[in-house]
């Protein structure tokens, strides 16, 4: 059965998600310090973590880098800061949606379902022992590594499914809707602004200069194009 952890001090808000999680078949479990949830997060017992950003003990923002440092798996931010910069800044520090209080419970169900089902889809994704070369870029897709000049470099799933997208499609442009509705999937509802954000972080693991990238190209007002 799929775990999800609710870091959430709010009970009403808290109780409310983990009800409507358990009626669709999830196991969820509340946590209401961002201590103790930082704690159980890296516990590696979890599939999923919901996480409010204003905690006690520990902010939002250090429980969402902490558990990407470590682990792969969906974090989802419920926060009633709705200012694009609290969103970007989020997803920035490797969460995979934000969902902006007042919400529908349904709403946030239906987000915890797509990004299981992305999760899954983009940690399957394997080519049998192909390697993906671009100049010093390396993608061995049996093992899901990712190397720049013969040095490792540590992905996301996510990042590393939005790069295997890019490198085996090179020099066609492609819209930020056309990427996300790839990667993220028809079923997610999620925002396009998420691309950007990800395509950013990829660039800092793999260029050498990522405010001049040799590899993945912004094409203004038309998308991105990765260079072979």
């Amino acid at each position: 059965m799929v775990r999800i952890l609710i870091i959430e001090d709010d009970q009403n808000i808290a109780e409310l998600e983990r009800d409507y999680l358990q009626l669709n078949g999830y196991e969820a479990e509340i946590v209401q310090d961002g201590v103790e949830g930082l704690k159980k997060a890296l516990s590696g017992l979890y599939n999923v973590i919901i996480v409010d950003l204003m905690l006690p003990g520990k902010d939002g923002y250090s429980i969402t880098k902490e558990i990407r440092a470590k682990f792969e798996i969906p974090v989802i931010i419920v926060s009633a800061k709705n200012e694009d910069i609290d969103k970007i800044r989020g997803l920035g520090l490797g969460a995979d949606d934000y969902l902006t209080k007042p919400f529908s419970p349904a709403e946030l169900v239906a987000r915890v379902k797509s990004h299981i089902m992305r999760y899954e889809r983009l940690k399957g994704k394997t080519s049998a022992s192909e390697v993906i070369n671009h100049r010093g870029l390396e993608i061995n897709t049996a093992s899901h590594k990712v190397f720049v000049n013969g040095k490792e470099v540590q992905m996301t799933t996510t990042e590393y499914g939005l790069l295997v997208f890019f490198a085996t499609n090179p020099n066609i442009v492609f819209s930020k809707e056309h990427i996300f509705e790839t990667i993220w999937g028809n079923e997610f509802l999620g925002d396009t602004a998420t691309v950007p954000v990800h395509v950013q972080k990829i660039r800092k693991k793999i260029e050498k200069d990522p405010s001049n990238p040799e590899y993945i190209e912004t094409l203004w007002g038309a998308g991105y194009r990765f260079n072979s």
